[in-house]
């Protein structure tokens, strides 16, 4: 046998040497270079959750685009939300589901004129793009992976319709949630999208490669602080936003996972529907994904057990941090049904000690009137 090991392709960003540019410190997310940090991960953190805006490269998210006069009713057989009532210039979340009902990707899907766009995490692109390009032979569906084409920028935060403004100009400013326009800048194409990671305002911007940097340099010389993935982790489990591959994956059924705006119960059939409306209608999940309040700070284990107050184990802990905001150690985790109520005393024990804690209703933070 060969000594030889395959190394595994890292995939870079098209601002990744903008990012070095800016002092970014670098890690491997999803098989991506991301920013960790710019420097200063709290600052960075500050700048979406308490003084302006920051700046965030999406790239690493995988971005499809369909076309087809049978793209709505193949999407619709596929995915948990229902296509049909996707107008031009929305997005909406949903699910792709395996048989079971549980969950392959969690995606956006975007209407726009000439086709849709599906927006998913850099865990799942794979899944995704496999799961639809096999109906390209099936009828009028055509995808195209414009992932390594085109770049997502997200600007978050309380100053981030100021700073696209400034940038962009008024239009992006007039959408609604879930709006979707698209704009010119540069002489280039933008599809612009008002969305939240963070629990405070924002919007993400597809931007063609060639115009990323161009772009991202504007949004920070208006005001916008880049920020890094270790700010972004802290922000989105205060905002009670799931990850891929961390809190949630294919052992989880759909409804476990608290994303309830991605399911119709009224589209009628698709892959794994019958699963997931029998849960709904005849009973409930076992388990379901909470939040959880810690009374001290401890280094907590990637899925340490929570137990209940009379030493029953009762669920894990997914993702955890420290909440500058909340000035405490918070968690993702799933609990099982009968401790879903808030301020549930449960105990989690990792290797480094048991810690009291308490159920919390997920978002921690909830501050974002477009939520």
């Amino acid at each position: 046998m060969s000594e030889d090991v395959e190394q595994i392709a890292i995939h870079r960003s098209p601002l990744h040497e903008t990012h070095l540019r800016l002092g970014a410190e670098m890690k491997e997310c999803d098989g991506w270079q991301v920013p960790a940090s710019y420097g200063d991960e709290l600052f960075e953190y500050a700048a979406v959750r308490e003084r302006g805006a920051g700046v965030i490269d999406l790239s690493p998210r995988g971005r499809f685009q369909v076309r087809g006069a049978e793209a709505v009713q193949f999407l619709n057989g596929l995915i948990t939300n229902d296509m049909k009532t996707l107008a031009e210039n929305q997005w909406m979340p949903a699910v792709f589901p395996n048989v079971q009902g549980r969950l392959l990707a969690y995606v956006r899907v975007v209407r726009i004129r000439d086709g849709f766009l599906i927006d998913t995490e850099g865990a799942s692109q794979e899944t995704v793009l496999k799961t639809i390009q096999r109906f390209t032979l099936a009828g009028d569906f055509h995808v195209t992976d414009l992932t390594k084409r085109t770049a997502l920028l997200s600007v978050q935060g309380k100053q981030a319709s100021e700073i696209v403004g400034s940038v962009l100009g008024e239009t992006p400013l007039g959408l609604s949630r879930n709006g979707v326009v698209e704009i010119e800048w540069q002489q280039k194409s933008l599809t612009v999208l008002r969305a939240t990671h963070t629990a405070e305002d924002g919007f993400d911007i597809v931007v063609s490669a060639e115009k990323a940097t161009p772009l991202l340099d504007t949004f920070v010389h208006a005001g916008a602080r880049p920020v890094g993935y270790e700010a972004l982790n802290r922000l989105r489990i205060e905002a009670g936003v799931p990850r891929y591959a961390i809190d949630m994956d294919e052992t989880n059924v759909v409804t476990e996972t608290g994303l309830d705006e991605a399911v119709s119960y009224t589209k009628g059939c698709y892959i794994g529907q019958e699963i997931i409306a029998r849960i709904k209608y005849r009973g409930h999940v076992a388990k379901k994904l909470v939040g959880v309040f810690f009374e001290r700070a401890m280094k907590i284990d990637k899925d340490a057990k929570i137990k209940s107050a009379d030493d029953k184990e009762i669920g894990r802990i997914t993702s955890n941090t420290l909440s500058p905001h909340l000035a405490c150690p918070i968690a993702l985790g799933y609990v099982k049904y009968d401790y879903l109520a808030p301020d549930t005393e449960v105990m989690v024990t990792s290797s480094h000690g048991d810690l009291h804690a308490r159920v919390a209703e997920l978002p921690f933070v909830r501050r974002s009137a477009l939520q």
